[in-house]
């Protein structure tokens, strides 16, 4: 089986069955899964930030690092390749509270609201979550399946 792995600010879309999407080290990180069994293709984004305002220049050298500019991306990509609105499954993983114990800058919590803005403009919803409180989350997509599962420490895969 093929492994494409999502790194921090990076996405990765499949269509071989013989595949799966993962990725590691969800903290206040989002890990968004998205699958349309339709067509057969999903994909895996691994945002850090909220917002692209806060650092234009990365946003252009890499929109995956942003909800704002990486989401829509995944989006169009799946789209390109014949998922539909009609028949995608949307998971979402991280958004924990783990380097700020003061939660003083709540990037886990933005980023999870950014995301809950766009997919509600877009009238989409997302099927199953597993957000915030302060442990760690790895995301996989099983290609042949279309199913996701979510594993956190001291735990084995589960379905999700």
């Amino acid at each position: 089986m093929d492994k494409y792995v999502v790194g921090m600010g990076d996405m990765k879309i499949s269509r071989e069955p013989q595949s799966e999407v993962i990725t590691y080290a969800l903290g206040s990180c989002i890990g968004l899964a998205v699958y349309d069994p339709k067509a057969q293709v999903g994909g895996i984004i691994h945002y850090m930030l909220p917002e692209s305002k806060l650092n234009p220049e990365k946003s252009k050298k890499n929109p995956f690092m942003f909800a704002d500019t990486g989401v829509p991306l995944l989006f169009k990509k799946l789209y390109n390749l014949g998922a539909s609105n009609k028949s995608i499954v949307i998971k979402a993983a991280g958004g924990a509270n783990l380097l700020d114990p003061s939660d003083r800058f709540n990037i886990g919590k933005r980023n999870y609201m950014v995301l809950r803005k766009l997919l509600w403009k877009n009238r989409l919803m997302i099927s199953n979550e597993s957000v915030g409180g302060s442990a760690h989350r790895t995301l996989k997509i099983d290609m042949s399946t279309g199913q996701a599962f979510l594993k956190l420490p001291g735990q084995g895969f589960a379905e999700f």
